[in-house]
């Protein structure tokens, strides 16, 4: 079994990674940098506003490791909605169209464990108090997709 090559990093991360190597001339540098690594783990896209200057560079890299290298990407937002993220339909279905070719998709449609354990810490603190209802501090998760690109 030969080893593999794997590169983990947050979304925001790696925009602002690429954003300052645009800024610098070195773009392509950095991505073919990237380019070394079997496979890319992309984890949280969508989960903070971004420009549309960090998506392009974003879909730049999409683009370039297009059948050349693995993307395990993780968003909380299905792909009716990515539109936002990307801030433009054409660039949203081509980076989608990139993403789910070659693809296994694992959509998680499973409680949050963050918000399990919070849940369960705050119904042991309002326990101590007289008529507290532990029912009340229930919030419903966000389904998580995970996208796996296969090369």
């Amino acid at each position: 079994m030969r080893e593999r090559k794997i590169h983990f990093t947050k979304c925001a991360l790696l925009m602002q990674d690429l954003l300052a190597a645009k800024r610098d001339l070195r773009l392509s540098r950095e991505i073919k940098r990237l380019g070394r690594y079997d496979g890319l783990i992309i984890d949280d896209l969508g989960y903070l506003q971004q420009s549309r200057d960090e998506m392009e560079v974003v879909f730049t890299l999409l683009a370039e490791r297009y059948e050349r290298g693995s993307v395990l990407m993780t968003s909380n937002l299905p792909f009716s909605k990515w539109e936002a993220i990307f801030k433009d339909a054409m660039m949203t279905a081509a980076a989608i169209d990139r993403l789910v070719h070659h693809s296994v998709i694992i959509e998680l449609n499973i409680p949050s464990y963050r918000v399990e354990q919070a849940r369960k810490s705050q119904q042991s603190s309002s326990a101590d108090l007289p008529g507290a209802d532990p029912g009340t501090t229930a919030t419903q998760p966000a389904a998580e997709k995970k996208i796996v690109e296969r090369t």
